[in-house]
C-alpha cells in the first residue's frame, strides 16, 4: 500500500486529489495539509511514501518544506504539483530534493502512476524535464575528463546509466534492457553508490558533464 500525504492550500484541490487517488486501489491518502510548515509537520510524524506538495503556499511554500523534508532525512519522496510550468520552480524544486515534478493540468491517470512511480522508489522525470534539467545545469559547463568512478561500472550499468539520463524510468529500463525492474533498480543503486551520487538527477548532469549524453539525448 502506498501511503500518500496531500499539501496544498486550496481546500478543493485537496479533496480533488484525494478522490483520485484514495479510490485507486494500492493507493491510500493518510493526511492532508494546508501549508508547508503543517506538511513538514505531518511528513515526519505520519511518514508517507509520497507527499503530494504544492509550491505556493502560506506560512511555508512547498520548496522550503521540501528542502526541510530532505535535511531532515525523511523517507518519503516528494512530488511537486503545480499550476505554474515554470523553470525557476522545477530547479528549485529538484535542487531542493523533490523525487518529481508535474503540472497540476495533468490528468487523474498520470496523477496516479506518477504516485506509484514514486512509491516505487523511483524519481519522476520525463524526458521533457531531464532536458531541461541539463540545460540548466550543465549547458555552461564543458564535458569534464572521465574520472576513475566511471571505469567502476559495469557494462550493464554504464547501459543503465545512459538510458536513466534519458529520462526512463525503471520500467521502461526493464523493458529497453530486457531485465527485471528489481534488476534496473538494483543497478541504479550501484550506480549512485559507486559514482557518490544523491539521486537520479544528480545523475543526469553527471553523465553530461563528462560527454556520455548529448543535450538532446
Amino acid at each position: 500500500m502506498i501511503r500518500v500525504l496531500l499539501v496544498d492550500d486550496q481546500s478543493l484541490i485537496r479533496a480533488g486529489f484525494a478522490t483520485i487517488l484514495g479510490t485507486e486501489p494500492g493507493i491510500e491518502v493518510v493526511g492532508q495539509a494546508s501549508n508547508g510548515a503543517e506538511g513538514v509537520r505531518l511528513a515526519l510524524e505520519l511518514e508517507p511514501d509520497v507527499v503530494c506538495m504544492d509550491v505556493q503556499m502560506p506560512v511555508m511554500d512547498g520548496i522550503e518544506a521540501t528542502r526541510r523534508l530532505h535535511e531532515a532525512g525523511a523517507r518519503s519522496s516528494v512530488l511537486i504539483l503545480t499550476t505554474f510550468d515554470r523553470d525557476d520552480f522545477l530547479f528549485e524544486t529538484l535542487q531542493a530534493g523533490a523525487a518529481g515534478f508535474m503540472l497540476k493540468t495533468a490528468e487523474a491517470e498520470e496523477l496516479i502512476e506518477a504516485v506509484q512511480v514514486l512509491g516505487r522508489g523511483e524519481g519522476l522525470l520525463s524526458p521533457q524535464v531531464t532536458r531541461r534539467v541539463i540545460a540548466r545545469f550543465a549547458a555552461t559547463r564543458p564535458p569534464s575528463a572521465p574520472d576513475v568512478a566511471a571505469e567502476q561500472l559495469t557494462a550493464r550499468e554504464h547501459e543503465t546509466l545512459l538510458a536513466l539520463a534519458r529520462g526512463l524510468t525503471n520500467a521502461e529500463i526493464a523493458d529497453e534492457l530486457f531485465v527485471s525492474p528489481e534488476t534496473v533498480k538494483t543497478h541504479v543503486s550501484n550506480i549512485l553508490m559507486k559514482l557518490g551520487l544523491r539521486d537520479r538527477i544528480a545523475a543526469v548532469i553527471w553523465a553530461y558533464e563528462r560527454g556520455l549524453v548529448g543535450r538532446d539525448g
